[in-house]
């Protein structure tokens, strides 16, 4: 198997968070526009993270926060944002840099991301070799639905459902690698 020098998959991650860090941007320059607001998902234990302790032991993994009305001081750099929300009428400061992001969802359009966890190279030779069944379309991990922290536990809507194939051989041979290599569409790390 050919190795990827490049590392095709850590840039469409970074150029996914290019646009979340964009949005956000621009709704520090000009506020929300429309009816636009964002949940934002993200790893709690991501360096670089910054909440209480209070907030860390209540959401000890993932914790999902939304801007929409109440936040204030939204400030972006390029590894990161910072934002004042209030949890139970008590005021927090967080700071979530970008790697740390897990999803990311503007309910007004059905917009939505999800960020894999990717394998660093030297990570990847501590990785079990594939099952004999390797030529099946594999998914992605399913993650847990993240907790928001503004609201008791709820589901996140689900993205749209992608467009039924008019041949489903054709669809398959789109999974199948031509000639070594690896083909991955964007449409497979959608929710289903």
């Amino acid at each position: 198997m050919t190795t990827d020098h490049i590392r095709y998959d850590i840039l469409a991650q970074d150029a996914l968070r290019g646009v979340v860090r964009s949005v956000l941007a621009g709704a520090a320059k000009n506020g929300m526009l429309g009816e636009h607001h964002f949940k934002i998902s993200f790893d709690t234990n991501a360096s670089g993270v910054r909440l209480s302790a209070c907030m860390r032991e209540q959401y000890p993994e993932e914790m999902t926060i939304i801007l929409q009305h109440q936040f204030w001081d939204l400030t972006v750099s390029d590894d990161a944002f910072e934002v004042g929300l209030s949890f139970g009428g008590i005021p927090e400061r967080l700071r979530v840099p970008f790697e740390a992001i897990n999803g990311f969802f503007d309910p007004s359009v059905n917009f939505s991301l999800q960020f894999a966890t990717i394998v660093e190279a030297e990570d990847a030779a501590e990785v079990p070799p594939p099952a004999k069944d390797a030529d099946k379309p594999r998914r992605p991990a399913e993650r847990k639905p993240a907790r928001d922290a503004s609201k008791p536990p709820a589901k996140l809507p689900a993205a749209p459902p992608a467009p039924a194939a008019k041949n489903a051989k054709a669809e398959e041979n789109l999974d199948k690698p031509a000639g070594g290599g690896e083909v991955v569409r964007l449409d497979r790390f959608r929710k289903k």
